[in-house]
């Protein structure tokens, strides 16, 4: 069940968010890191 809704989660964020990973991740903005970070963490949870 877990696992099954961090993959439409993971789903939801491709759909929505934008991509960061094209860009320098050290001249990020704060909510930017933040958004790199959620993505990491509900993609390394569905998997």
């Amino acid at each position: 069940m877990r696992r099954t809704a961090f993959r439409l989660l993971a789903r939801l964020n491709k759909a929505v968010l934008p991509k960061l990973w094209d860009k320098d991740l050290a001249r990020l903005t704060k909510p930017q890191k933040l958004l790199v970070a959620w993505r990491y963490w509900v993609t390394r949870n569905a998997l």
